[in-house]
């Protein structure tokens, strides 16, 4: 297989938009798509805000983030973004949506194309198993915030083939990437680990071990973790929260893996965290205030 030099993102939200702002600094052209053009729009207004700040700070040159930034093209058209060297799908955890857009997506791939989702706990195998290139299809999961996080988890389908695999690494580590393998089961390594801990945080709050405060606190001094569970899980989007552990629950078969039933009324109530302005703590003020 060849050098990876041109990228497609689809999904311009959070997560779709740092991992263009990374490929961008790693010197591909990327063709960032969204069927939403304002999304599209925010997107690349955040890139320009992030890029700038990163030299300001001095860690890359002005010139640096001015040329990346002018590598990322913006599409609504999915066929633009599908002729390139590599798709990187980052759609909301949905696995049925996931499997609309690689549809969608075939007819317009080269033949050459390699395809990764950045799925952060669907089987890599069912996915692509919806596409007509399952040797050529992976999974590239980059952490939050894309730009800052140095973790990759590369995940293998049962028919990715051993050339897809070398491809897609060598590109993740000229990145700046540090890269871990994990098997392609439920929540794959990172998520397995973390997600439930999230949950077990809620259900502490749920069942009043502690209220928000007490128990960020207590694991940001107690566990030296540099964010509370319930702040990180507003971070992540209490929806990702919510998905992941369906995908574990359902895929283990295990009631330890069960969602906390207040995790499941926030998100029905929409208050899904930093994004909609309210979790586990309100965001509406200059400092947030838990909610509980």
């Amino acid at each position: 297989m060849g050098d990876i030099n041109s990228v497609g993102v689809i999904g311009a939200g959070q997560m779709g938009s740092g991992i263009a702002h990374v490929c961008a600094l790693g010197g591909r052209e990327v063709r960032l798509h969204d069927q939403n053009t304002e999304r599209l729009k925010a997107a690349m207004d955040e890139i320009d805000k992030n890029l700038s700040r990163q030299a300001a700070k001095g860690t890359i040159t002005e010139a640096e983030a001015r040329a990346a930034f002018g590598r990322i093209t913006p599409t609504a058209n999915v066929a633009e973004a599908g002729q390139v060297d590599l798709v990187i799908e980052a759609a909301t955890e949905n696995e049925e949506i996931k499997k609309a857009i690689f549809q969608a997506l075939t007819p317009h791939l080269k033949p050459s194309t390699l395809l990764a989702s950045n799925t952060s706990s669907i089987s890599i195998t069912r996915l692509a198993a919806a596409t007509d290139r399952p040797d050529r299809f992976i999974g590239l999961h980059f952490m939050n915030p894309a730009p800052v996080m140095k973790l990759v988890e590369i995940i293998r389908g049962i028919a990715t083939a051993p050339a897809t695999y070398e491809t897609v690494k060598v590109f993740a580590e000229s990145l700046g990437k540090i890269t871990t393998d994990a098997e392609d089961y439920p929540a794959f390594i990172v998520n397995r680990i973390l997600v439930p801990m999230i949950n077990e945080a809620i259900y502490a709050l749920y069942e009043g071990v502690g209220d928000v405060r007490s128990i960020d606190t207590s694991l940001k001094l107690g566990a030296n973790h540099p964010m509370g569970p319930l702040e990180l899980g507003d971070f992540m989007g209490l929806d990702v929260v919510l998905a992941i552990m369906n995908v574990l629950h359902d895929g283990m078969s295990d009631t330890k893996y069960r969602p906390c039933p207040l995790l499941v009324k926030y998100v029905e109530a929409g208050w899904l965290g930093r994004k909609t302005g309210r979790g586990f703590y309100d965001y509406s003020g200059p400092v947030p205030e838990p909610t509980r």
